[in-house]
């Protein structure tokens, strides 16, 4: 019986990252020559191996935690050394930082002993190069041979890379019989300290992401609130969120998130997109960078081998082609297998504008706006349906194009896989969203063609509601997809959530919307469900079937918010605080989508990244949707909807920006919200309506 190539787990595994560098070993601070474990720098495996010994064996694992936003430290014992007797009179700590090139370790044993303690500190080192892809997997490269030139150092080299390992004071063992060995001989009087340090650089010329200069440009807000989770969970994705920027070598001041650690630590258009969009509330810098530098890559020709057509946006970037172990999905380094970046592209311009991105950063990125819608108009909808689809032509591409792109992500009601050209229903509702904004965009500058985007979106909006909606078990809904016969793919998910705000539904529409949203079938866990209780394809603990993505909760969250729907919106706000709680303030890129009740916990899934950009950006959006800041800048406006109040208590938050300005937002506990230091040239709009309350059932199909 052949045995499967299984990607590895990483769940229980400790990381630390300052992109484009990232470290993961196990909770006793090693790292081992298995799976996942190691440290990795822009797609490639540097070190794959750095176990820790005293005298030959193993401390004994005791706990850890952060150390900073991009360390970690580990607490052991070494039971064998010091005071005879049932306590420990010897520790060892081990801190772990990340660095834009490479890591450094400290290990420190530490006595408490009335007798004197010698030991031996050693660290065994490994180094495979492999690729990210081979790693993910599930396969691993012949381990490289080690040299040692310079006293405490040991070298690796092949594939452009150089990869250093120095221990300061440190024994060098290079023995080719054996793994590279640093070693450091200690001697404590009682109660003394002996500290160890080593490190690892990487010399990798040909990586295609590299770190930015400077800290973050964006706000870091000081925020109170009743419900403490809601500021831990802020302070650790924006500690996060600081270790996932890149930038590409020749540009180094355009700033873009990578998507998340180990898998997707490099520019992925939708990703980086999306979280650019969330972290809007704290300036619009992040989403400047990221716009530049997708819009240096936009599509200028066809081309099947890599999905590029004239204006789209690219999905990701690599150093080679990702090609995984076992044949199928090979992609080459710059990859456009993407349906909806190019209209998230759109809409990150078109929000950035409103949030206050200044005119002199907008006009040169006029040109490619143009040129993304004419993407929508000539090359989304092949078949001239007016609908945007896609399929993959090469065989080796991604199958599904939309987020949800596993190859079983788009299911019927009763299980069966849609095929291609598949007609995703969140995707009609961002090309109509960027039909109108880049029509907002195209007229405030005096461009021309307005008036066909505001057609396109019409005749889009018509085209929906009579393509799109069917009846389900409970009640009226869109369709996940429509598959290549145009029959609906009748399941229900979360990617409807995508479709509030849009401008694509109606006000009755969104009323049905929300009501799915919140019931059991999708919400009854930690947060949304991708995938009804009720479908035959759900399972807790598929991709993108059943499990529960922060990102998507989220999204789904703040438009609920936004459209007035606070109990819904307070629902959601629930589910992810308390799976932050369970995931030490660090949502991971997914976890399962099981009742509640069945841990008083959300189970992971085995191998999510950890921490994801648009997962850390999600405690943002949170935070926004807490407060109700809509700004229009433009227009000279600015609207208050909090969601804080009696529910979720009050919220105070200091240094969110708008139009380049401070600003202040409090909400006590009744929800009264006040705003101070807006700029002159700004008015808060009067207060809104009362909330709605979504419907039994609202529309009919």
């Amino acid at each position: 019986m052949t045995e499967r190539q299984l990607q590895p787990l990483l769940h229980e595994l400790v990381g630390v990252v300052l992109a484009p560098t990232s470290a993961l070993g196990d909770r006793a601070g090693q790292i081992r020559p298995a799976g996942v474990q190691g440290v990795f720098h822009a797609d490639a495996r540097v070190l794959s191996r750095a176990e820790l010994r005293i005298d030959d064996r193993e401390p004994e694992a005791l706990a850890h935690g952060p150390d900073g936003p991009h360390g970690a430290r580990f607490v052991g014992l070494a039971r064998w050394l010091g005071d005879p007797g049932a306590d420990p009179t010897v520790r060892v700590e081990r801190a772990r930082r990340a660095g834009p090139h490479g890591v450094d370790e400290e290990i420190s044993v530490v006595s408490t002993a009335a007798v004197p303690v010698r030991a031996v500190v050693s660290v065994d080192l490994g180094c495979d190069l492999a690729p990210i892809e081979v790693v993910k997997s599930g396969g691993a490269d012949t381990p490289i041979e080690a040299g040692s030139g310079q006293p405490g150092r040991v070298r690796w080299a092949a594939d452009g890379i150089t990869v250093t390992v120095t221990g300061e004071g440190a024994r060098v063992d290079t023995d080719p019989a054996t793994a590279p060995r640093l070693s450091w001989p200690v001697d404590l009087g009682p109660g003394g300290t002996a500290t160890v340090r080593w490190r690892l650089r990487v010399d990798d010329p040909r990586a295609v992401v590299t770190a930015p200069p400077g800290e973050p440009n964006w706000s870091r807000p000081v925020v109170r609130a009743d419900d403490r989770r809601l500021v831990r969970l802020l302070d650790r994705s924006l500690d996060d969120l600081r270790g996932l920027r890149l930038a590409e070598p020749a540009a180094p001041a355009d700033v873009f998130l990578g998507a998340g650690v180990p898998w997707f630590l490099t520019l992925f258009g939708r990703d980086s997109l999306w979280a650019a969009r969330m972290m809007l509330p704290l300036g619009t810098e992040l989403a400047a960078g990221t716009l530049r530098v997708l819009a240096r890559r936009q599509g200028a020709r066809l081309d099947p081998a890599t999905g590029e057509a004239p204006g789209k946006i690219l999905h990701e970037l690599r150093r080679h082609e990702f090609a995984m172990l076992g044949g199928g999905l090979r992609l080459p380094p710059a990859y456009y297998g993407t349906v909806d970046a190019t209209m998230l592209w759109v809409a990150l311009l078109h929000d950035a504008w409103r949030w206050g991105l200044s005119a002199d950063q907008i006009e040169p990125l006029l040109p490619h706006l143009e040129a993304a819608l004419g993407w929508l108009g000539e090359h989304a909808d092949a078949d001239g349906d007016g609908l945007v689809e896609y399929v993959d032509t090469t065989g080796h591409g991604l199958t599904n194009q939309g987020w949800k792109d596993s190859g079983d992500a788009v299911r019927f009601r009763d299980g069966r896989l849609a095929a291609p050209p598949i007609v995703l229903a969140e995707v009609q509702g961002y090309a109509y969203q960027a039909a109108v904004g880049g029509a907002d965009l195209l007229d405030a500058f005096g461009r021309p063609g307005a008036d066909r985007w505001r057609g396109y979106a019409d005749a889009l909006a018509t085209r929906f509601r009579a393509a799109f909606w069917v009846d389900g078990p409970h009640g009226p809904h869109p369709a996940l997809a429509l598959d290549r016969d145009k029959r609906p793919v009748d399941s229900l998910t979360s990617n409807i959530g995508h479709l509030l705000g849009t401008g694509l539904l109606s006000g009755e529409e969104e009323a049905q919307v929300a009501h799915l949203l919140t019931g059991d079938a999708l919400a009854g866990g930690f947060g949304l469900r991708t995938m009804s209780t009720g479908d035959a394809g759900f399972s807790p603990l598929s991709y993108h079937c059943g499990s529960i993505w922060a990102h998507d909760t989220a999204i789904a969250l703040a438009g609920l918010a936004r459209a007035g729907f606070r109990e819904g919106a307070l629902g959601l706000a629930e589910g992810l605080l308390g799976a932050a709680e369970a995931f030490d303030h660090r949502l991971p890129e997914l976890y399962g989508g099981d009742d509640r009740t069945l841990l008083g916990r959300p189970v992971p899934y085995p191998a999510a990244c950890r921490p994801q950009a648009w997962s850390a950006a999600a405690a943002v959006l949170v935070l926004h949707a807490a407060t109700g800041l809509h700004p229009d800048v433009p227009n000279g406006r600015v609207a208050l909807r909090p969601l804080a109040g009696p529910e979720l208590g009050a919220v105070s938050v200091q240094g969110l920006r708008v139009a380049g300005a401070r600003v202040d937002v409090h909400v006590d506990a009744t929800g009264h919200a006040t705003l101070a230091n807006l700029p002159p040239t700004l008015t808060l709009t009067p207060a809104v309506p009362a909330p709605r309350r979504a419907p039994d059932s609202a529309v009919q199909a």
